[in-house]
């Protein structure tokens, strides 16, 4: 089952933004960010290089985009990504995205919280922080997807 969309709004950006994934084709996420954040477009050529059509659209209104799309407070990061249905937020692993849309659970998406060191988007040499990446539903409960180290 399909995640349930918070909002007609967010319905109306989600059902032009995503397509649905076939396996001949690349499947397209749509990124929205502030336009002077490098650390987006680091993360959405991450996106590119590992098999994703990547649709990029600049905004200050990422805090209601985020609202809309359910995502607390706590799960937030520095931009917001629509993908068949699901919200990415932050810098979640591009095989983790994949890994969601193979399994297609009953969840609003997926969330890397802050801006942690070595996730893509935020390398810094070979300094890697820890971090999870976050499955998270519309009661605003999450639940670890991914570890990386």
């Amino acid at each position: 089952m399909k995640p349930i969309l918070p909002s007609l709004g967010l319905a109306l950006i989600l059902s032009s933004t995503s397509m649905p994934v076939a396996a001949d084709s690349k499947p397209e996420i749509t990124v929205y960010k502030d336009p002077n954040c490098g650390c987006c477009i680091d993360w959405a050529n991450h996106m590119e290089d590992n098999g994703f059509r990547v649709k990029s659209i600049d905004t200050q209104r990422l805090n209601h985009i985020k609202a809309d799309s359910g995502l607390t407070p706590a799960l937030a990061s520095c931009h917001t990504a629509f993908v068949d249905g699901y919200v990415i937020e932050g810098h979640v692993p591009a095989d983790d995205v994949k890994r969601l849309l193979a399994e297609s659970p009953d969840t609003l998406g997926l969330a890397v919280p802050g801006m942690p060191i070595g996730s893509p988007g935020m390398e810094m040499g070979d300094r890697r922080d820890p971090y999870q990446v976050l499955m998270f539903n519309d009661r605003g409960q999450t639940r670890v997807f991914s570890e990386h180290n």
